[in-house]
């Protein structure tokens, strides 16, 4: 191993309610060997399930709480950290949610701060597989959702036949057969209830169905698949064709999960009000697409329970990674420590911005907000080079 070494900083996250941790002690030795020096705040990992005793063990160094932010040439983090800290020519690796956020963006180029964000990996490249923190995270959330769905059902999800009489099993619909809507798939076939599913994209069909699950099928939407096998936004009419298609198939089950994001963008509306109202009492719709700008549910409210008054429970289901701390974080934490060992060579830090990983990741770079759509949502040309 080289001599060099990149020290990489895990303090404890500053967002309300977020218990996952950006690094776990099973990396340490993996970013060891990558030429990276591992330190980690006191207390970091403990909401986590991981007590500072285990990254001492695994080679890393504990320091006192807010005093490694200030040593650290890579702060690794999984939501946005506090900006007062940070200091020219430090990195910031986590999900940053650029699009959401571009004026911090700015912000972190004007302080200096290279800001990298996994929110922008270029997810259909197969070198990038490992490092697809939005998947793993998603995978968590899909898992989790069917739990969250369960709490709130007052039945049984699968059919169970007993000397007190037979309970049929629950009907589950999942709006969206991607990562997310298939882990929810094959949960909640595991606990035993009749799953339906349904995704704009008809390439989606045949995962359901190898999941044990139904696929719905709809006349009034046409093919909606976008680059790289994503599902592409509809337009206006096509949504509405599609809300009203869906309000009949909705009305007729117990737990509905919805799991349509669209980075930087308001989620599409899947569940109208109508829709909602239509439902029997006790039923219990999940909204993974819950945000700061809207959902897939009508009226759903992030990370709150809202029930409605014909006893409908709406969940804002947009923290289920953090309420699966443990898992969550084992996980991210293998995505970022994969990345760490692309960007760092022999003990020294690389931004090649020509590389299409970097790029893809890297959204402040010198001073200013490199990548495009970023810059786009600031007004700025794509990139500095650009400029006339």
């Amino acid at each position: 191993m080289s001599s060099l070494t990149v020290r990489v900083v895990v303090s404890k996250e500053v967002a309300p309610g977020e218990r996952r941790v950006a690094l776990t002690p099973e990396v340490v030795g993996r970013l060891g060997s990558s030429g990276i020096e591992l330190v980690v705040e006191a207390g970091a990992g403990e909401a986590a399930g991981f007590p500072d005793a285990d990254y001492e063990k695994a080679g890393a160094s504990v320091v006192a709480p807010g005093s490694g932010i200030g040593r650290a040439e890579v702060l690794a983090a999984v939501g946005l950290p506090e900006l007062g800290g940070l200091r020219s020519g430090q990195v910031v690796v986590g999900l940053l949610q650029p699009l959401l956020r571009p004026e911090t963006m700015q912000e972190l180029a004007a302080r200096g701060v290279v800001a990298v964000s996994l929110d922008g990996l270029p997810r259909t490249l197969p070198r990038a597989q490992a490092m697809d923190a939005l998947s793993s995270q998603a995978n968590v959330a899909g898992y989790k959702a069917v739990l969250v769905a369960t709490e709130h059902f007052a039945r049984y999800l699968p059919l169970l036949i007993t000397a007190a009489g037979t309970s049929k099993p629950a009907e589950v619909l999942v709006l969206g057969a991607g990562v997310a809507g298939l882990q929810a798939i094959g949960t909640a076939r595991r606990l035993g209830a009749v799953v339906r599913a349904y995704d704009v994209r008809p390439a989606a069909a045949e995962e359901v169905r190898s999941l044990g699950a139904q696929y719905l099928e709809l006349t009034s939407v046409g093919p909606a698949t976008g680059e790289g096998g994503y599902a592409r936004a509809l337009g206006a009419e096509e949504a509405a064709a599609q809300r009203a298609e869906l309000a009949g198939h909705i009305a007729r089950h117990d737990i509905v999960i919805t799991t349509a994001q669209v980075p930087g963008r308001r989620p599409p509306e899947l569940v109208s009000a109508e829709a909602v109202a239509a439902m029997k009492p006790g039923a219990v719709l999940v909204d993974l697409g819950a945000s700061e700008l809207g959902g897939n549910v009508a009226g759903s409210v992030p990370a709150q329970v809202v029930r409605t008054p014909g006893g409908v429970t709406i969940v804002g289901a947009s923290d289920l990674p953090s309420r699966l701390a443990t898992s969550a974080s084992s996980a991210y934490a293998r995505n970022l420590s994969a990345l760490l060992a692309h960007l760092v060579t022999d003990g020294e830090l690389h931004l090649d911005l020509d590389d299409e990983i970097t790029a893809g990741v890297v959204v402040t770079h010198a001073g200013e907000v490199v990548h495009p759509a970023t810059a786009a949502l600031l007004g700025q040309p794509d990139r500095p080079e650009d400029t006339p």
